[in-house]
């Protein structure tokens, strides 16, 4: 009964909409109505295959990135037409992916606007990117017999327990992915629980970093810094604000380790760099910038990161590290990449951008989040002084990291066998 009356309002939608396509076209800026109603006008002139990628916004975009890439090896004559449902994930699309990948809004779950998109576009299997489930795309996708791929599935516990008062219906609609391919265990029970099949862990997408030698990454910063057996405290990508509040934090680290700590502040931005020194002068704070460390020595307990691209694989120097933009409301930055060298990660509340990463860091025990200043120290203190929690935190790094390599490469695989059933590659 559900899906039939999510058809009908579906339909009568779209009766309204083209009724008043003209007047929304010139009172409504950035409507695009066209698009939100499948009007392409493609022509493809393609020798090789077509993936429609179907990204929500922003962040599935940065996975997309990552997919297409790593398809574009498997299958160089593919061909890619990426969705999104917001004008910001549109625009990031097309900055940051290459020609020819067409990049346009999605069509709205109506079933003129699906079945004419699909028409115009053509595609050879259409993948959908974390949890965007639109019931009338798949229900189209499917009658057309054009496979469907959930791949870097996520399921939050409060979607989960949302979907379960659909059982049905969502039952049914996860039956219409030919594969699904799921960040973590976890996600794999949830999507189960719901009826999905031919569900598969491959980890993220946006995480899959090649491996790396930690040990000497470590090696590298500790012949340039001389940490002398110093504990180090690594702050990075620090926003306007952030360091008064790091202040008694690093005072408090200081004390316990009777002042045998070396603290290095890495400023999201470069032009803050004298700021970020008067800053640590009005506090009676004396440091050094890291070019002068490289070409001088190191001579002061603080160090300044004052270079571009440094920072990410500074992070395996770190016996503490903490990853900035999350103590004051800038939505924070990517902790994956202290994970990268099997370092602890802390992070303060501020998340939102980077929530799935979060979420994936929390759940294997390789980081911890702060609710403000305070909780902070109290964690970055139990990790420097608790030499079996700070190995467990390590080991646990180590195991996220590894498990996020190869992702895209497994997920690419799923859809070049989709490809090779249909006989296109």
């Amino acid at each position: 009964m559900l899906p039939v009356l999510y058809r009908a309002i579906g339909t009568a939608a779209h009766a309204l909409l083209s009724a008043v396509l003209p007047v929304l076209h010139f009172t409504v800026p950035g409507w695009e109505t066209e698009q939100r109603l499948g009007r392409y006008q493609c022509d493809f002139a393609r020798a090789g295959p077509l993936i429609w990628i179907h990204a929500a916004s922003v962040g599935e975009v940065q996975a997309a990135c990552v997919l297409i890439a790593a398809l574009r090896e498997q299958i160089p004559s593919s061909y890619f037409f990426v969705t999104t449902m917001t004008r910001q994930g549109r625009d990031a699309a097309r900055l940051r992916l290459p020609q020819p990948v067409r990049c346009e809004l999605a069509p709205l779950d109506m079933p003129q606007a699906v079945r004419r998109a699909l028409r115009e576009v053509r595609p050879d299997v259409y993948v959908c990117l974390e949890t965007e489930l639109w019931p009338t795309m798949l229900r189209e996708i499917s009658q057309a017999g054009i496979p469907a791929l959930l791949l870097n599935g996520r399921l939050s516990e409060r979607s989960f327990r949302r979907y379960r008062l659909l059982p049905g219906f969502m039952a049914e609609l996860l039956k219409r992915f030919s594969a699904i391919s799921v960040i973590s265990e976890q996600d794999s029970a949830r999507f189960r629980q719901l009826g999905a099949e031919q569900v598969q862990v491959c980890g993220n997408l946006k995480y899959d970093l090649p491996a790396a030698d930690a040990g000497a990454m470590r090696e590298k910063y500790q012949r340039l810094l001389k940490p002398d057996g110093k504990r180090i405290f690594i702050c990075g990508s620090t926003r306007t604000g952030e360091e008064e509040l790091l202040l008694p934090v690093c005072r408090r680290l200081r004390q316990e380790t009777a002042g045998k700590l070396l603290w290095i502040i890495a400023p999201r931005h470069l032009n803050r760099i004298d700021e970020v020194r008067s800053l640590l002068q009005e506090a009676g704070l004396d440091c050094k910038l890291l070019s002068e460390c490289a070409a001088q020595g190191r001579r002061k307990d603080i160090v300044l990161v004052d270079s571009l691209g440094e920072l990410a694989d500074l992070y395996a120097l770190g016996d503490v590290n903490f990853c900035g933009g999350s103590l004051v409301n800038k939505g924070g930055h990517n902790i994956m990449e202290p994970v990268r060298w099997h370092r602890p990660v802390c992070f303060g509340p501020f998340m939102q951008d980077y929530q799935d990463a979060a979420e994936l860091v929390l759940s294997a025990g390789a980081g911890f989040q702060a609710r403000d200043a305070n909780e902070l120290a109290e964690q970055l203190s139990a990790l420097l002084h608790d030499e079996r929690l700070h190995q467990q935190t390590c080991q646990a790094a180590e195991r996220l990291a590894a498990a996020q390599q190869g992702s895209a490469q497994r997920q690419a695989e799923l859809v070049m066998r989709e490809l090779q059933t249909k006989g296109r590659v």
